[in-house]
């Protein structure tokens, strides 16, 4: 630590001045000093770039500069100076930091104004309410330990080294003298020596001992001879000490050598001989006890176009039987007279599935009927849950008979469970088998092994060997398997164990563990995290378990508590050390017992868990609340929550919550809440989908209940090239064309990047960056060129292996080495001949601080072209199915929630799973030419100049109001906004993702809540709303929200009459005075001033929420820096044009915000303009484009589930339906039905 120091005088003197902030952030000390707002402010903090060094931060004109402190080899501390300026060299740091009090000693101003830490006094962390003891209970025997033992466990080896050190050094100084005597006066032995070197291999003769241990088991079974030798050893190496202990090791070291280098080959004969002797050998362990998956069989029925149904009549009724074993799904026809028409599909004839996003239970099947000829069906299932089951039952099927000799795909359960500090019950099966409440798996795949089992624990009070033992158990009895531990890392009662099943062992290496206090003082270990990190194959995973503070009021301390987590679990790939945890990892997942409340009233909370409502408690819940300001889980994901609160149970029941206590401080309320969570972030483009969370409803013993969630996650092999290395001419490059960024940093250094992946053979640095501009104090945008960015060359050259890479980038300043951003990149959507264009957002310590654009490819030599489909990729989703012809799909390529990237158009789906190179070839021909210009839509040209994209906290804006107005621009006068007109909607469009799911994150066609530039703009909870409760006017709370990157896809630019419109309804109304300098913004007239269309009524449910369609500053900003250029590039038919657009105002930008009618270009083609463009007189305009909204229109939404369970989900096939369809569907009133049927025959006239 920084503020430490060996004996003698410290580096911070006696005691640590003010000054002095410790671990402070660069961003946060940045703050301090923005607040401080005077010339000659400083304060010092611990380096972030280098151990033990300090940084001294100076605030002068508005900007921070920051000097570094470096202690030399005799440890006195000097500040960093220019190449050839003598440093002057100090003992403390009180001493140093005087001598810059006075003037003229090399800094940019003299050191005026300390400023001071806050001296926050040490909060305790019980929380009465939770029944916590009064003290924090003491820690088992062993505080932490690791089982079996990591890689690094750097406190022992440190201690043992300095052991042996002190050894050597008390012979040389003492005992040497007595050797010596003994020798003068004809000794023939060293004892002393000898008693050193005994004592100094101690540990290695326990070591030796151990070996040999294990090695007498397989002498036993291979060699018998050896192992009557090894066993004699053993015995007298236990009664022998003194002189001859020495004589024993180096014996037992010769036997060692010799067993080692004989063993193999002997073990080998005896199993020759085996061989011989019995020809049949037995299956392997695993395979001998993995219990068969019996035949499945599904009851679904045909979904029909109505162009066919005259030819078959009424939609039929199938069977579909999934055989796993064999490698065959039936399809059953039930036809007249009880007769059955059947065809059998090979595994390797099923060539797509593709699952419909808007209706939850139907998918469709592509079978291959002949060479190159493919015929796609579309079932409709019983349930959502029944088609999951049948998916995995095939991709499972996929699996088992793939020629492939390393999966693409395992399933992760991962479950975490606050014990109470009693033990579990005998039987905690519906834990691992995922039965309870919530979103839960199938029964027909429940009882499925998963490849991996994560259980972490919190008030665990079960020692490790004896928890795991039962783990393994349950996990034998369900699944007939003997799981693996391969790590068990524990911190108090907080632990985590992870196990793996027998035939993955050997594909797990990197493994990691380390714990952090996060207690009283952080120093306890009864709050804190124990994490986990390994390879799978070359796919890297973290896992973390957390117990954070406990209370309803400790929302900040909780938060700190995660940061302090981040920041401080050592896991992972030790190069990664500039970046957090968050982004060492493919895929990180982070559980345990979190600890978040729900901000309502008690009495509120029951009645809504009585009626099983959870949307109004989730919009109160603190995790929540706290991620959509950005404060922690920066990007992390949540599958939806559906299931009760999990804590505070009766114990012994999970009919009644306890939410009084009484305490020696009084009566204490705690209210019911989702404490324990699983949360995860994955690299961008991977593949990850949840399948299962929830918790259980029968293990009682706890006042929480147990969480579960299963995840199914694509995995990369250890790839090895058939062709060997690259020559010269079939190396493939990573070419950057230019990146800009925008730092939040009020400094004016100079900056450089450094590139890191296991791709390339070590990390690579850029040349400064060669420009550099602000438009606001407190942001800064620097760009590099082609000339100033290094050429990479990955180690291999294939397509297959470089589309599984990611490109970490840190951005990190010249004067201290220290990193201002991180992010991730996926190489991926980069492959091509032609650049493409990325931008994702910058963190640093769990913060976003930036974002960063710009312009790179991959280029691919064609001789390394081959690639081949992932198991994971044979599974796509329908986006978007209200029209178009029945023969194509737009499937939603993997994108993590990081990366801006193009999107790919998969092609056709009789032409789905082409060979290699040319379907890699035409990949990137449809990308180039058809997705640049949304691509570069989505990244314009004028996205960062804008300073109102990021707010900071408590420091004013100087500069925005001169960006935003223009000085030679006349004052537009104030103008009322009209009324809403007529035909102004009151409800936002449905996302192509359909209603349900308009503010979840979708990973692979499953909602999560995950924040992400995708979000629609009522996702920026916390930002400015530019229309207030009166209609009008630039205020509302701005919060840190801002300080997010924009959104992936802008609305269409703003027409310039719309601009003197909303300068003068920013005249309306005053905001708050947090931000005066936003208030005074003045936009000039631009051309002939349109109407500002503002609907009101569009409140959220929630007092005091954001309007659902408020417009924040960020989206404001950068409507208004799009519309600064006249020339756009070229639109894809994704975004409407310009010329088309009906004039709006700022307001609308935003409410349109992703472009109204967002339609898949692989359909976009067949479909006429008004469909595309949402023409107002067309029966299917943007108002009435899903079943859902027509339904509404007429009042009988109640109708729409039964009408999409029957395959009703078409606007522009309803025109067909019949009475006796809809009385299928559900709609048995003769005047329900009269309506619906009427409204259609209206609609096809207006046709």
């Amino acid at each position: 630590m920084a503020g430490g120091g060996g004996g003698g005088v410290t580096p911070l003197g006696p005691a640590p001045p003010m000054w002095y902030h410790r671990d402070l952030s660069r961003a946060a000390a940045e703050e301090l000093l923005a607040r401080a707002g005077r010339d000659g402010s400083f304060l010092v903090r611990d380096s972030e770039s280098v151990n033990g060094a300090y940084a001294l931060c100076v605030l002068f004109q508005k900007h921070v500069h920051t000097y570094r402190i470096l202690p030399d080899d005799e440890g006195f501390l000097a500040v960093q100076t220019s190449q050839g300026v003598q440093p002057k060299r100090f003992k403390t740091l009180p001493e140093l930091v005087s001598l810059y009090l006075q003037p003229n000693q090399g800094l940019v101003t003299t050191l005026l104004y300390a400023v001071d830490r806050e001296e926050t006094a040490v909060t305790d962390d019980r929380d009465y309410s939770d029944g916590e003891d009064e003290k924090p209970p003491l820690p088992p025997r062993s505080a932490s330990t690791s089982t079996p033992p990591g890689p690094e466990t750097p406190t022992e080896s440190t201690l043992a080294a300095n052991g042996l050190s002190t050894i050597s050094h008390e012979y040389l100084k003492g005992s040497y003298a007595l050797d010596l005597e003994a020798v003068k006066q004809g000794a023939s032995s060293l004892p002393h020596l000898n008693k050193t070197l005994v004592a100094s291999c101690k540990r290695l003769n326990g070591e030796v001992d151990k070996v040999l241990s294990g090695l007498e088991i397989l002498s036993k079974v291979f060699d018998q001879q050896s192992a009557f030798m090894v066993t004699k050893m053993i015995q007298q190496s236990v009664n022998q000490g003194g002189d001859q202990e020495l004589e024993n090791l180096v014996t037992k070291l010769a036997i060692l050598k010799d067993l080692l280098s004989s063993i193999e080959k002997k073990a080998l004969k005896a199993l020759q001989d085996m061989s011989l002797s019995s020809p049949c050998s037995p299956p392997p362990f695993s395979m001998r006890h993995s219990k068969a998956i019996p035949v499945q069989a599904f009851e679904v029925k045909l979904d029909v176009y109505l162009a066919e149904l005259t030819k078959i009549g009424k939609s039929q009724k199938y069977t579909l039987s999934v055989d796993v074993e064999g490698g065959r799904l039936v399809v059953m026809k039930k036809v007249k007279d009880n007769q059955e028409d059947w065809t059998t599909f090979t595994h390797d004839k099923i060539r797509q599935l593709i699952k419909s996003q808007r209706v939850q239970n139907k998918l469709g099947i592509v079978f291959e009927k002949e060479k190159d000829k493919s015929q796609r069906k579309d079932f409709i299932f019983a349930s959502a849950k029944k088609r999951e089951a049948f998916c995995q039952l095939l991709q499972l099927m996929k699996n088992k008979h793939s020629n492939q000799d390393e999966p693409d795909m395992i399933s992760i359960f991962i479950g975490t469970w606050n014990m109470g500090s009693v033990p579990s019950p005998k039987s905690v099966a519906s834990w691992v088998l995922c039965r309870g409440l919530g979103k839960t798996l199938d029964e027909m795949t429940v009882t499925i092994p998963h490849d991996l089992y994560v259980f972490g624990s919190q008030e665990n009070s079960v020692c490790d060997r004896e928890w795991v033992e039962s783990l393994r158990a349950v996990l034998k009895e369900q699944t007939e398997l003997d799981y693996k531990p391969i790590a068990v890392q524990t911190l108090w009662s907080i632990k985590l164990a992870v196990l793996v099943k027998p035939e993955h062992e050997n594909r797990i290496s990197h493994v990691g563990m380390s714990s952090v206090k996060t207690g009283i003082a952080n120093t306890l270990g009864n709050k804190g995290a124990v994490g986990v990190s390994f390879m799978f194959n070359g796919t890297s995973f973290g896992f973390v378990n957390c117990h954070l503070t406990s209370g309803n009021e400790k929302i900040a301390r909780r938060n700190q508590n995660y940061l302090d987590i981040l920041r401080l679990l050592s896991l992972g790939d030790k190069q990664l050390s500039s970046f957090d945890i968050s982004l060492r990892f493919t895929h990180l997942f982070w559980l345990g017992d979190l600890n978040y409340r729900l901000d309502m009233d008690i009495q509120e909370i029951l009645n809504y868990i009585n009626r099983k409502e959870f949307e109004p408690l989730l919009k109160v819940d603190q995790l929540n609340l706290e991620r959509e300001k950005n404060k922690v889980f920066l990007r992390f994901a949540e599958e939806e929550i559906s299931f009760p609160p999990t804590y505070r149970y009766e114990r012994g029941s999970r009919d009644t919550y306890v939410w009084q206590k009484q305490k020696a401080t009084g009566m204490r309320t705690n209210v019911p809440s989702w404490c324990d969570r699983i949360l995860w972030k994955s690299y961008p483009e991977t593949h990850i989908v949840c399948n299962s969370y929830g918790c259980t409803d029968d293990i009682v013993t706890s006042d929480h209940s147990p969480v579960f969630g299963t995840f199914e996650v694509g995995v990369t092999s250890q790839f090895v090239s058939k062709k060997g290395l690259p020559k010269s001419s079939e190396q493939a490059y990573i070419e950057f064309e230019s990146i800009e960024a925008i730092v939040k940093t009020a400094s004016r250094t100079k900056f450089f990047i450094e590139f890191y992946s296991t791709c390339l053979e070590e990390f690579k640095k850029s040349y400064e960056n060669d420009s550099q501009s602000s438009d606001n104090v407190n942001f800064l945008r620097v760009g590099w060129s082609n000339k100033q960015l290094t050429t990479l060359k990955p180690l291999l050259s294939e397509i297959e292996y470089l589309q599984d890479q990611h490109l970490l980038l840190t951005v990190k300043s010249v004067d201290g080495y220290e990193s201002y951003g991180e992010c991730v990149l996926a190489l991926k959507s980069m492959i091509g001949s032609t650049a493409q264009q990325f931008h994702t957002y910058l963190s640093h310590r769990g913060e976003e601080t930036g974002n960063i654009r710009g312009s790179m490819r991959v280029r691919v030599p064609a001789e390394r072209m081959g690639t081949r489909e992932r198991l994971y990729e044979w599974i796509s989703v329908d986006q978007d199915e209200t029209s178009g012809p029945k023969g194509k799909s737009t499937m939603v390529s993997r994108v993590g929630h990081e990366q801006s990237v193009v999107r790919k158009q998969l092609g056709e789906l009789g032409k789905v799973n082409e060979e290699g190179e040319k379907n890699c070839k035409e990949e990137n021909a449809a990308r180039s030419k058809q997705d640049t210009p949304d691509g570069e839509s989505s990244i314009g040209k004028n996205s960062f100049n804008n300073p109102a994209y990021y707010i900071l906290e408590g420091v004013p804006h100087p500069s925005a109001a001169e960006l935003l107005s223009s000085p030679t621009s006349p004052t537009a006068p104030p103008v009322k906004a009209p009324p809403p007109s007529a035909g102004a909607r009151t409800k936002p469009p449905p996302a192509a993702s359909g209603p349900a799911h308009s503010r979840r994150t979708v990973v692979a066609g499953h909602p999560a809540r995950g924040v992400s530039e995708e979000s629609s703009s009522e996702d920026d909870g916390g930002g400015a709303t530019l229309a207030g409760a009166q209609g009008g006017g630039i205020g509302g709370t701005v919060g840190s929200t801002l300080n997010r990157p924009p959104p992936d896809f802008p609305p269409p630019p703003l027409p310039k009459g719309a601009l003197e419109t909303a300068a003068a309804e920013a005249q309306l109304s005053k905001p708050r005075s947090l931000y005066p300098d936003l208030a005074e913004v003045r936009i000039p007239p631009a051309g002939p001033a349109g109407p500002l269309v503002m609907g009101d009524g569009f409140r959220r449910g929630a007092a005091g929420a954001l309007d659902d369609q408020s417009c924040s500053v960020l989206q404001m900003a950068k409507t208004l820096s799009e519309s600064e250029f006249p020339g756009q590039p070229p639109r894809a038919p994704s975004a409407p044009p310009p010329v088309r657009a009906p004039t709006i105002g700022i307001l609308d930008a935003c409410r349109t915000f992703p472009p109204r009618n967002p339609i898949p270009e692989s359909i976009a083609e067949d479909m006429p303009e008004e469909a595309l463009w949402g023409s107002s007189s067309s029966s299917l305009s943007v108002g009435e484009s899903s079943v859902g909204e027509w339904l509404q229109r007429l009042g009988l939404e109640r109708y729409e589930q039964g009408l999409l369970h029957n395959g009703w989900d078409d606007l522009e096939f309803l025109s067909d339906i019949t009475e006796e369809d809809l009385e299928e569907a559900g709609v048995l009133d003769p005047a329900h039905k009269q309506i619906l049927l009427e409204s259609l025959r209206q609609q096809q006239q207006q046709k």
